[in-house]
């Protein structure tokens, strides 16, 4: 891994620079490109503090490598906190060089100071290389609850 990367936590400032990386990460997954629609859901996460959103970057220029989204969530069950990883993205330029696992240890480093009890996430099925990566992370993926969705 090159040691020239850094992972910080986004705010405000930085919502360009990410807005970037978000509108790249939605059209990997089959979405129009649509910048200015990035760049005003990422603001009212912010404006909201309905997220927390951890971005790598080259620490000389700045440029940005990938990020990770996280949403809180809470237990009814446990009466604790946890966090749903909904978002992992690494640039293409990026890949392959530990980015994704810099994002990944940063997430559960921030889950350990907010004493979540978890991180959950999902993932395409077709997609093996974040497979990977989670399993090697210790992610397990879950064979005890149905996963359900009503579409509004």
């Amino acid at each position: 891994m090159d040691n020239s990367i850094i992972v910080c936590q986004a705010t405000i400032r930085d919502l360009d620079l990410v807005a970037e990386l978000f509108n790249e990460y939605r059209v990997f997954y089959g979405q129009a490109s649509d910048l200015q629609g990035a760049r005003d859901f990422l603001f009212e996460r912010f404006e909201h503090q309905e997220s927390v959103i951890l971005y790598a970057k080259e620490a000389a220029s700045g440029r940005p490598a990938g990020f990770t989204q996280l949403y809180p969530l809470f237990s009814s069950i446990s009466m604790q906190r946890l966090l749903l990883l909904n978002d992992l993205y690494v640039a293409p330029q990026y890949r392959r060089n530990g980015v994704g696992q810099l994002l990944m240890d940063e997430a559960k480093q921030y889950a350990k100071l907010v004493r979540a009890k978890g991180i959950q996430l999902s993932t395409g099925v077709e997609n093996q290389t974040a497979q990977s990566l989670y399993e090697r992370n210790g992610y397990v993926r879950d064979s005890v609850y149905y996963h359900y969705f009503l579409a509004i």
